[in-house]
């Protein structure tokens, strides 16, 4: 998006650096993302909004050019296709897990997804990543029942846009408020468990807040499949955001979330990143993340 620009190639080096430096690599099996299809892009997505952005992104890719789509969110020549792998990942991910080739999977994408609406581009994000994934799950797999877990530190406006009354699908997030982009306070449906924190609250409380608010709706949800989308931005290093969590933290969210996917769904779970912006936070956070996914001991 541009020299200087927080969402920057270097955050997945820095994932995939550490991994290596850690020994954690060698624990995990890697998968090349293919394509999303426009069908399955229209799943979460208007077919205006996906025919328009196809539009847009293909005359940039012919003419060599960068533009801006909001003041945050700038697209360039490649734009369209990182954007179609980055939700295909979900969308291959979301089938290995359910054709149990794997047990659960991470997608280390970029752009991210979950500020994205059904019809508009917005916080760095063109498709909804782990929306696109979840209806997939639900219109193309057959499951009746899935969960999409948010902790970023921003709000997932756009997912709750795409998936707000549909009662197939439990959403809970916690995230900073206020803080952009504004939204979440008022929940859209009463599928959505949102839970606004002040800034700097750290990670206990979060951990009470989460035990109180989330769990309860999500075991009586009964999900068949767990999607996350995984920002890692509360960090207390990370500059995007004012919260106060830690690797530590990242790793009790993602054991409990474990713990709800094994009783409930088979242990599938499908996670896909979305912020993180302090490259050495990241990269530690996801090791974290990915331990707990992988069974591997820190």
């Amino acid at each position: 998006m541009g020299p200087g620009h927080p969402e920057c190639p270097q955050r997945l080096d820095a994932i995939a650096d550490h991994l290596l430096a850690t020994g954690l690599d060698i624990a995990l099996e890697h998968h090349e993302p293919p394509l999303a299809t426009l069908e399955q892009l229209q799943r979460a997505h208007s077919v205006q909004y996906v025919m328009e952005l196809k539009d847009l992104l293909g005359r940039l890719a012919e003419e060599g050019r960068t533009k801006a789509l909001d003041p945050d969110t700038i697209a360039n020549p490649h734009t369209w296709q990182a954007a179609l792998r980055a939700a295909g990942a979900a969308v291959a991910a979301t089938d290995l897990v359910l054709d149990g080739k794997a047990t659960n999977a991470f997608c280390a994408v970029r752009p991210p997804g979950h500020h994205a609406t059904r019809d508009q581009t917005m916080g760095f994000c063109f498709f909804n990543n782990v929306a696109v994934a979840a209806r997939h799950a639900l219109d193309a797999r057959g499951l009746e029942r899935v969960a999409i877990v948010d902790f970023d530190v921003h709000h997932g406006n756009g997912t709750e846009d795409i998936v707000a009354g549909d009662e197939r699908v439990l959403m809970a997030s916690f995230f900073q408020h206020p803080l952009y982009p504004g939204t979440g306070a008022v929940p859209m449906g009463t599928n959505m468990v949102n839970v606004p924190i002040p800034p700097y609250t750290r990670g206990g409380e979060v951990r009470e807040i989460m035990e109180m608010m989330w769990f309860p709706r999500m075991e009586a949800f009964r999900p068949q499949m767990l999607f996350i989308s995984a920002g890692f931005d509360a960090h207390r290093e990370d500059d995007l955001g004012q919260l106060g969590l830690t690797e530590a933290d990242y790793e009790w969210i993602t054991r409990r979330l474990k713990m709800v996917a094994d009783r409930h769904a088979g242990g599938r779970i499908v996670s896909c990143l979305e912020g993180g912006y302090n490259l050495s936070a990241l990269a530690r956070s996801v090791a974290a993340h990915l331990r707990v996914l992988a069974d591997v001991a820190a």
